[in-house]
């Protein structure tokens, strides 16, 4: 009889613990839920992210009762400002969207409090179909607050015409590129091959100047002002790695962005974001005016040589504003649906972007792209996932301002850094130069 009791009671928990995991849905197809969306993903009636909501909308959406709106669509350095006036309900604002993209900074700007927690709707098997650090990304003391639904990185992206004449004469091959140390050997020949040219813009070159500390020696140290403390002996050997090629004329900060400087031939190579694939000609046109097919080659980022490789992650991801449990229901629904390995790929494939599903990366090789150039990149990006590890990027008042003081002055100082290398000076003493100017910046 005890025994009887004991199942009978056994049973009962069990049931309980089904009925707990087995929440009745909120949503009703015969009283669709509408949600409003503000996204970054461009500005075109057709763009990838308005071409998946219809889709969602006639699908999964009409079947559950969800109508996703898009009712904004920005830039993701206009979307934390609009949001906060949305919430603030300033004079002339829109309402405050469901759902958004968002970095991860965005929450601390509304209150991570005010944002549906993911965690409360997807089971940690689920995130386990993601890429971790994309996942913990999107954390704050609230939760998981911005769902990763999409990451840039840096690649580096080559004119392969013009570097096909160059290995052809030198011996240096794509393989050449798979180190810091090979990459400078090759600039260096690229150099004296074109009588005088630079080889390669950088857009972030103080990324990669973190990234080679990481892989030295952990994460970077920074002063109370914010910036990094120049004390570090690491700080100063990666810095100057990069600061000797500076001034000796091999490398350069972008003006713009390096994929100018590559489409317009002036440098046979850029470092950039993976999303810059989208900006890429399939025409290179020389300063004479000469043209020729541009036979984009896409490689990872150069390694450090340490037993562990670092690439920057960015990207907004997904938050929803929390109203309702109906429309967090909505927006997990529409979030799910939107990251599923097939259609994170065909997503990120549109835009240059690196997929958060482990699943989409199985996939990446046998993907019918619309041309070498993407399947050059997301090679590239495959091989990055596999080798590398992402992190994300210092987030704190004050740095972007000081990096951009940094890029501007090295902007200025590199036309003449370049010209005295070249009337014999020494190129170390130039690039401390460059390193007095880095320890000023406050």
């Amino acid at each position: 009889m005890k025994k009887l009791i004991i199942l009978f009671l056994t049973a009962l928990l069990l049931m309980a613990g089904l009925v707990s995991c087995t929440q009745k849905s909120l949503l009703d197809p015969n009283a669709p839920v509408t949600l409003s969306l503000w996204h970054v993903y461009g500005e075109q009636a057709d763009a990838p992210m308005n071409r998946l909501v219809k889709e969602f909308n006639a699908t999964v959406g009409q079947e559950k009762g969800i109508v996703v709106t898009v009712t904004n669509v920005t830039s993701t350095s206009k979307i934390g400002g609009q949001l906060k006036a949305a919430m603030n309900g300033e004079p002339g604002s829109p309402e405050m969207p469901d759902l958004f993209s968002a970095h991860t900074s965005h929450a601390g700007l509304l209150g991570a409090e005010n944002l549906v927690n993911w965690d409360n709707w997807f089971s940690e098997k689920e995130l386990k179909k993601y890429v971790p650090e994309f996942v913990e990304s999107g954390r704050t003391d609230s939760g998981l607050s911005i769902f990763p639904v999409s990451k840039s990185s840096y690649a580096l992206f080559i004119n392969g015409s013009q570097f096909d004449r160059f290995s052809a004469d030198t011996g240096v091959t794509y393989d050449d590129l798979a180190t810091w140390e090979g990459f400078f050997a090759a600039a260096e020949k690229y150099y004296t091959w074109s009588e005088g040219k630079t080889f390669c813009a950088l857009d972030y070159l103080i990324r990669h100047v973190e990234l080679d500390i990481q892989s030295k020696k952990g994460s970077p140290e920074f002063e109370e002002n914010g910036w990094f403390n120049t004390d570090d002996s690491t700080v100063y050997d990666s810095f100057m790695m990069f600061a000797e090629p500076l001034a000796k004329g091999y490398i350069a900060v972008s003006e713009q962005y390096s994929n100018t400087h590559v489409t317009t031939g002036q440098m046979v190579c850029g470092i950039g974001s993976t999303a810059s694939i989208t900006y890429f000609n399939d025409t290179v046109t020389y300063p004479d005016n000469t043209t020729e097919p541009i036979n984009l080659r896409v490689l990872p980022l150069p390694m450090s040589g340490s037993e562990v490789e670092y690439i920057p992650q960015s990207g907004v991801g997904l938050a929803a504003y929390k109203t309702t449990e109906q429309k967090a229901e909505a927006a997990s629904v529409f979030v799910r649906w939107f990251t599923e390995g097939q259609r994170n790929l065909d997503f990120v494939v549109q835009t240059g972007y690196m997929p958060v599903c482990i699943e989409a990366y199985d996939k990446i090789d046998d993907y019918a792209y619309p041309n070498a150039a993407y399947e050059s990149l997301f090679a590239a990006i495959r091989i990055m996932h596999e080798k590398y590890t992402a992190i994300s990027r210092p987030d704190f008042d004050g740095f972007y301002a000081k990096t951009n003081t940094l890029y501007d002055g090295l902007r200025q100082m590199q036309p003449t850094l370049k010209q005295r290398s070249a009337a014999g000076e020494d190129g170390k003493k130039l690039a401390e130069e460059a390193w007095e100017f880095f320890k000023t910046i406050q």
